[in-house]
């Protein structure tokens, strides 16, 4: 078969979960701050596309919010296939090995906290070394299109900003999902690409890609605090994702294959004891891929 079945694709989740958590801290700190420049860097080509653009903006807005969507899931892919952390797909991958228990709660704390800082990290240098210092979007229509889009976020009300958090880790977490049922880079590609173009051309919010949007616009001048950064944007949008991760993406699927990953597991573990495919086993799970 040419890709994997979702039983197949459960099982593999939790063999992701437990190459996670068995790095150390130190290699996740690097993971983490890459995933955030990562996403970073797909933000900063839907500005530079879409933001040049104000024409077709304000006579047809279908277009532009497509064309936003459409470039920025490149961060998504570099993380998936280039190999690095991001904390909202975590909201999903570790939560359901720990519902299989094959993980403890504390794994849940300690990737959070490092993959959650380091993405800020990531994005944040991004968005001032590669975005600010550059002058890429100190120019009109760019400036004004940055700050716009930022200030949009943060005058948005608490539940508002939460249920849009909802929506856009639900869909990427089901981007990760679906990619692991391909087995080629295309499949890989396309199966990223959908769910996270839709969640912003639908202009959901998803916390990392704010670490990003936010910060440059508060360089280029934005009227901005960090109050309204962390407390009116990032906190609601942050607990969304995780509420989208866990209860639309973790907890369905758990449900679901709950006893087949159950079997897998425990097959997996008798192969191992018995020496017959200890190795094998090994070999597989470093190439599972990290989101």
């Amino acid at each position: 078969m040419s890709y994997l079945t979702p039983t197949q694709i459960a099982t593999q989740f939790c063999k992701s979960a437990h190459t996670k958590t068995n790095v150390r801290n130190s290699q996740l700190w690097v993971y983490s701050i890459l995933g955030g420049a990562f996403i970073a860097l797909g933000g900063l080509l839907a500005l530079v596309v879409v933001g040049g653009m104000p024409q077709v903006a304000a006579t047809n807005p279908g277009i532009t919010k497509f064309l936003l969507g459409a470039f920025f899931p490149l961060g998504l892919i570099l993380v998936v296939l280039g190999g690095a952390e991001l904390f909202t797909s975590d909201c999903a991958v570790i939560p359901f090995a720990v519902m299989h228990k094959q993980l403890t709660a504390k794994s849940i704390v300690r990737v959070w906290v490092i993959s959650y800082l380091g993405n800020f990290i990531g994005a944040v240098i991004v968005a001032y070394l590669f975005a600010y210092q550059t002058g890429i979007l100190q120019a009109n229509p760019w400036h004004d299109a940055t700050i716009s889009l930022a200030v949009h976020k943060i005058e948005q009300s608490f539940w508002v900003v939460f249920v849009k958090g909802i929506v856009a880790n639900w869909l990427v977490c089901m981007a990760v999902w679906l990619s692991y049922a391909a087995k080629e880079i295309a499949g890989k590609i396309l199966a990223l690409w959908l769910p996270v173009m839709c969640f912003v051309a639908f202009g959901m919010e998803h916390s990392v890609a704010n670490m990003f949007f936010i910060p440059i616009a508060m360089f280029l001048g934005a009227p901005i605090n960090m109050q309204q950064l962390f407390i009116d944007n990032l906190l609601p949008a942050t607990l969304g994702n995780i509420v989208g991760g866990v209860v639309l993406v973790a907890v369905p699927y758990w449900f679901m294959f709950k006893q087949q990953v159950h079997d897998s597991h425990h097959y997996i573990l008798s192969t191992d004891l018995q020496g017959t495919t200890s190795s094998d086993y090994s070999h597989e799970q470093q190439q599972v891929i990290n989101n």
